[in-house]
């Protein structure tokens, strides 16, 4: 017997691993994917010349992967860091489609995340007990900030403190600068509308390496912005380069991959979780793990699966579910199409590296500006300009002139993305498929999932402050929603939830246990030793990239479960 079980590797599991081991538990890792070795399962040493079809993947075999495709960051050098989407099949509506995005391989999604890291404020904690929507956060700023600052020396953030409310300070490395033409167009837009920021991009990248950093093998970045296909230098956080190298230094850590979780097992009496059930990826042979404790954290869709596939005659609808919240409150940040401008100016100047983070602007709806909807959003978005890679696949000829031509630096380009709060609703949820399963014979997931009156106005205003914004700095628009001067007037450019990869709830903390899974430590209501401390456990969306707060739940989490252990309450 394990003191504890983590499911899953990714951001939660691995910060979750690496708390308990260094509590002193005996800890074990099941993972459902295979096994990846940090630096030696990279693609990021291959030069643009060194991957076929100009790193595109072929349309016959894009066909095995019609939703992971859809993510900006799947190229043909990372297309084994993504799951084959017919071999993992998931259903929806016809007419309510949802993008789920996942990489099931030790390390999970950590290898592939934007990186993007943002603490929630107090107004985002205390929104849904203020207006009413969702359950009421068991926590407030207060009791997390402390683990923020926990998470954040440890993984690395490099950022600005800039003192605002609505976005809080962290323990930052020096900050990514902005380039020449981001430092103009952040004073044009500070000097048009007062109430809003830009400030550098919050990114879990080691711009300096302390001390702790290097112990572990990791490095500052080296500005080559080829992220996604892994970073043999660590220079920025994954569970393969930081959190799972510093469990395994304690000798408390078992890992095990290709491990697909079926169900947990509890005692009718003591109301505990007692074991796992896990089927072999490979052999479909079953077998069981037992720990005093487990944390969950498969994902917020696959944790809502393996706690309605938890069925037994005491939990007729799943584990953790007296309260049936289990799979409701499905959220994703609203996406929309944004907008893309050529930027005016500065031509004479340029800048080296490729930095892998952009500018913020920070959400100032009910803020500095009021709105006719709840809650807000903010913006991620970036200049840059084309340099000879781009200008290679995009220019015609051969020899020394078509050389000459691509040496040219292109036009200055910007692009804002918007990130909106999706308001909790109890009916976009994850339910079991009634009559279709896997190929390990688990029911699949069923995801029903559509944006609401509010999400529909925050995409419309979201889109037109876009537009505004870029014309507003003087950028000739090259793909935006239609100027309209009225946001009511604008069409909906809202993109299919799942989009921003933000997926949320499901197994949502709150302080009533009849509308709620989880109390104010991540533990399940029903079950006093099961902990989850993934995206299902969010009660709210707010603006800000989420990644940062799973892992300060994470840790706090564990932090508490090894107290309850030490004290026998669990």
């Amino acid at each position: 017997m394990f003191d504890a079980i983590v499911i899953g590797s990714g951001m939660s599991g691995g910060i979750a691993a690496k708390e308990l081991c260094e509590r002193g538990l005996k800890t074990l890792i099941l993972e459902r994917g295979r096994k990846l070795t940090h630096g030696e399962d990279y693609t990021d040493s291959l030069m643009p010349w060194e991957l076929p079809h100009a790193n595109k993947i072929p349309e016959d075999e894009l066909a095995d992967y019609p939703v992971q495709s859809q993510c900006y960051a799947m190229t043909a050098a990372n297309k084994s860091f993504w799951v084959n989407d017919r071999e993992h099949p998931y259903s929806t509506p016809d007419d309510k489609p949802f993008v789920w995005i996942r990489g099931y391989h030790l390390g999970g999604r950590s290898l592939m995340w934007a990186r993007q890291s943002y603490r929630l404020s107090e107004s985002d904690f205390a929104a849904n007990g203020k207006d009413g929507h969702g359950s009421d956060w068991p926590i407030r700023y207060a009791d997390i900030a402390p683990w923020y600052d926990h998470v954040e020396k440890f993984i690395g953030v490099s950022g600005s403190k800039e003192g605002l409310e609505q976005l809080p300070d962290g323990e930052f490395l020096p900050a990514m600068a902005l380039n020449d033409a981001e430092v103009d167009f952040q004073s044009k837009i500070e000097r048009s509308f007062p109430g809003r920021r830009v400030i550098p991009g919050r990114c879990a990248h080691l711009s300096e390496a302390k001390e702790h950093h290097l112990e572990l093998g990791r490095n500052p970045c080296q500005y080559r912005s080829l992220c996604e296909r892994g970073c043999s230098f660590g220079a920025y956080h994954s569970s393969l380069s930081s959190s799972l190298p510093a469990a395994e230094r304690t000798g408390n850590l078992t890992t095990i991959t290709d491990a697909i979780v079926h169900s947990l097992i509890q005692d009718p009496k003591t109301k505990k979780v007692t074991g796992v059930r896990v089927i072999d990826a490979h052999t479909k042979e079953g077998r069981i793990y037992e720990a005093k404790i487990v944390f969950l954290c498969a994902s917020t869709i696959g944790t809502a699966q393996i706690l309605l596939n938890s069925k037994s005659a005491e939990n007729q609808t799943g584990l953790a579910n007296s309260s049936d919240m289990v799979g409701r409150n499905l959220m994703d940040h609203v996406n929309t199409a944004g907008a893309l401008g050529v930027y005016p100016g500065l031509l004479d100047r340029t800048y080296f590296g490729r930095r892998p983070t952009g500018f913020y602007i920070p959400r100032y709806r009910h803020v500095t500006e009021a709105a006719e909807f709840m809650r807000g959003y903010g913006f991620q978005g970036g200049i840059s300009r084309a340099g000879w890679h781009e200008a290679a696949f995009a220019t015609p000829g051969v020899g020394a002139e078509y050389k000459a031509a691509i040496r040219k630096p292109g036009p200055w380009t910007i692009f804002l993305s918007g990130y909106g709060e999706m308001l909790p609703n109890p009916d976009n949820r994850v339910t079991l498929h009634p009559n279709r399963i896997d190929q390990w014979g688990i029911p699949i997931p069923h995801i029903e999932i559509s944006h609401g009156d509010n999400d529909r106005r925050v995409a419309k205003q979201m889109d037109l402050d876009a537009e505004t914004m870029l014309i507003a700095a003087g950028a000739t628009i090259i793909k935006a929603t239609p100027p309209s001067g009225e946001a009511d007037a604008q069409p909906v450019s809202i993109a299919a939830a799942g989009s921003g990869v933000h997926e949320m709830g499901t197994a949502c903390m709150g302080k009533d246990p009849r509308t709620s899974v989880l109390n104010g430590f991540n533990q399940a209501h029903d079950v006093p030793n099961l902990f989850i401390t993934d995206g299902s456990a969010m009660a709210s969306t707010g603006t800000q990239n989420p990644s940062l707060t799973y892992m300060a739940l994470s840790a706090r989490a564990a932090y508490h479960a090894t107290e309850f252990l030490k004290a026998g309450q669990v």
